[in-house]
């Protein structure tokens, strides 16, 4: 198996893939996906809520299985890979932190919304003391223009990470955009550079392509597509293309596509498709986790999921606000009685 690695691939959907089953993993899943993404040479699998660490609740979402127990499944059957943990301050805390590390995790990618990497510096330095590659997040970056994410991603560069991430957490960014941030960054930083696609537009694998031509080292997948909206580039695919390209990812792609078919397809509570509402979050620039909150308040106040989805857009409402998607959906089901619809 090749070691050569010219791009590095974190595989995300036993965290990411997480919201598309309503973070109902179970241990067995963790356990057999993680050791199977292990034995085909992925070299980061990232595992925790959806919302990362701490991020079982009402109002993002109940976990099945307490997250730490999937960290500890997880971290007990790789060899060679690392257990990965994202964590958004404010939704996790340091103390979810030491946990994760403790159990093993050895990557953690410190996840803000594009113009608040500030909040994140309490929280790489704990990782780095902690001995974890560090890595920062930098979400929704669709709503920043290449120089604020250059001036926020410089700020996690002196705050010790070891890598930034431009993070299309809507799917809403166009090809020559991701060009435009890859390539702002790579100027500007000595670090690593990273980037995570959603796929609504049906860009994912496109601009992942695009990120990786400008200077991105570091890419994420999620296999059989499991993610949030219509889900992440698709790892198995991205294994396959980068090696047609002979770009050396290290990973097994057979073993890939068997990990895919045989583990993940049972998991999908249907297939990973671009849906109505999956493109909608792309075409407005929704946060991909949205999804399934919107058409829960659709379906309670008896209005069209895409009118919450283009408005929840308008208002620019970013992860962490999702209270308000059922404030939104309870106005637009007011309006529609007071003009008799």
């Amino acid at each position: 198996m090749a070691e050569k690695r010219d791009v590095l691939i974190t595989e995300v959907a036993l965290r990411d893939g997480s919201h598309a089953i309503r973070h109902q993993f179970t241990v067995e899943q963790v356990t057999q996906v993680a050791k199977a993404l292990d034995d085909a040479n992925v070299p980061y699998i990232e595992v925790s809520h959806g919302d990362g660490l701490g991020g079982s609740s009402l109002q993002y979402g109940l976990s099945l299985t307490d997250e730490m127990k999937l960290i500890e499944a997880a971290t007990s059957v790789v060899e060679q890979a690392k257990i990965a943990v994202l964590l958004i301050p404010g939704i996790g805390t340091m103390s979810h932190l030491k946990e994760a590390a403790k159990l093993g995790a050895k990557m953690v990618r410190v996840a803000t919304h594009v113009t608040e990497a500030d909040v994140s510096e309490q929280h790489i330095a704990l990782a780095k003391e902690l001995g974890m590659e560090t890595i920062g997040f930098l979400m929704m970056s669709h709503m920043a223009s290449p120089e604020k994410i250059v001036e926020q991603a410089k700020l996690m560069e002196s705050y010790g990470a070891d890598a930034v991430y431009v993070v299309d957490s809507a799917g809403a960014l166009l090809p020559e955009q991701v060009r435009d941030r890859i390539r702002a960054l790579k100027a500007n930083l000595s670090i690593d550079i990273g980037f995570h696609a959603h796929n609504n537009l049906s860009l994912a694998m496109a601009n992942t392509l695009v990120a990786i031509e400008e200077g991105a080292n570091r890419i994420d997948g999620s296999i059989r597509c499991l993610g949030a909206g219509a889900g992440n580039t698709q790892t198995e695919v991205a294994v396959a293309v980068l090696d047609k390209m002979n770009i050396q990812t290290g990973i097994d792609v057979y073993k890939m596509m068997d990990i895919a078919e045989e583990l993940v397809a049972p998991i999908l509570e249907k297939p990973q498709e671009i849906t109505r509402d999956g493109l909608v979050l792309g075409y407005a620039g929704v946060y991909s986790s949205f999804l399934l909150h919107a058409q829960r308040a659709a379906e309670r106040f008896g209005i069209d999921s895409r009118s919450i989805l283009v408005e929840l857009g308008k208002r620019q409402v970013v992860g962490g606000q999702e209270d308000m998607i059922m404030d939104v959906a309870a106005e637009l089901a007011n309006q529609k009685v007071e003009i008799g619809v």
